[in-house]
């Protein structure tokens, strides 16, 4: 078992791309918790009193959008340049309907190197708890 936190996270400042209108500031907390090695979180909250809308997907989601394109369908990721700057564009889908976001790629990328200094690519496996994941999934009985 590693010592240290059990979860490692990040607040970074990213962009609401709003189509016909300047972009939004937006809040966007990152969260990556040891004990569920695949996947990151990230909260977005528009202003500082609102209820933050969480997103989970896969941590090798946004390290393969620093540099090429990556994921299908409802969570997708691509680098890019806004204001000269790079920047990791993150698309959300559902129902509701649909969100761009530009990250910062210091951020993100200070954000998942910390990330893969805790766990490597390749070691997930050995930091997920087979027996609760199962619980979870059969639920009581």
């Amino acid at each position: 078992m590693s010592s240290g936190p059990v979860s490692l996270s990040a607040v970074l400042q990213v962009c609401l791309v709003v189509p016909d209108a300047p972009s939004a500031p937006v809040e966007a907390t990152l969260t990556y918790r040891l004990d569920d090695p695949y996947a990151v979180r990230v909260a977005f909250r528009t202003r500082p009193a609102a209820e933050a809308v969480e997103w989970t997907f896969a941590r090798q989601l946004l390290t393969d959008g620093v540099t090429a394109p990556a994921g299908t369908g409802d969570v997708r990721t691509w680098p890019h340049q806004s204001q000269g700057e790079p920047v990791v564009c993150l698309s959300l889908a559902s129902p509701s309907g649909t969100a761009l976001f530009e990250i910062p790629v210091n951020g993100l990328v200070e954000f998942l190197t910390r990330t893969y200094a805790r766990i490597p690519t390749g070691s997930e496996s050995l930091h997920v708890d087979l027996d609760r994941e199962l619980a979870e999934l059969l639920g009581p009985g």
